[in-house]
């Protein structure tokens, strides 16, 4: 127990110091060099938690705000999940968009995408308990697909323009696109 806690604040230090690092440069260019002097730990333990920076990165993401949507149920508070990582990206808003600028939209959609699918997954489940219908997985899947790449794709617009409606109206509109047209699709699908 005592190793795992060390390991996680090891690579929660180095997770810091990407940050710290991004804010001020292109994440194309940060090195594992400056990330170890920043931690002041040798190379060996940067490469014992991380296959390279691309994984730090991901991790870091994944660690700040992909595992705290996870926690929320989604069944209740997929708004609230949504609504946080809104609030991530404008507290991030510098570090995400040094990210993009290096990665592209497509990288960066790609770190959205993984986890709100399960977003999606769960509307949709519920879509079909209230319609009492049940959709074909493959059918459910592509959905799934098509709802996640128009979050994530909302989001990472976010992240890179100026705010065209404030995180509220965004949550609205979200959930509203989501809640009513699932509902919908689900109803309408022909029994087979």
């Amino acid at each position: 127990m005592k190793y795992e806690i060390t390991s996680l604040n090891t690579k929660k230090l180095f997770a810091e110091a990407l940050k710290k690092i991004v804010i001020k440069k292109s994440f194309s260019k940060v090195t594992v060099s400056e990330l170890i002097s920043e931690c002041k730990v040798n190379r060996k333990t940067f490469y014992y938690h991380f296959a390279d920076i691309y994984d730090l990165l991901k991790w870091t993401l994944d660690q700040e705000a992909i595992d705290v949507v996870k926690s929320f149920d989604l069944i209740i508070d997929y708004e609230e999940a949504i609504l946080f990582v809104i609030d991530y990206i404008k507290l991030n808003n510098k570090f995400l968009n040094n990210i993009y600028d290096s990665l592209g939209r497509d990288e960066l959609k790609r770190f959205f995408y993984t986890d709100f699918v399960g977003i999606v997954e769960v509307i949709i489940g519920k879509a079909e308990e209230e319609t009492h219908k049940n959709l074909p997985d493959n059918f459910k899947k592509f959905l799934a697909s098509f709802y996640t790449e128009a979050i994530a794709g909302t989001l990472v617009e976010r992240i890179t323009h100026q705010e065209q409606q404030s995180k509220e109206e965004l949550v609205t509109y979200i959930s509203t696109v989501l809640h009513s047209s699932l509902t919908s699709i689900v109803k309408e699908f022909p029994n087979s």
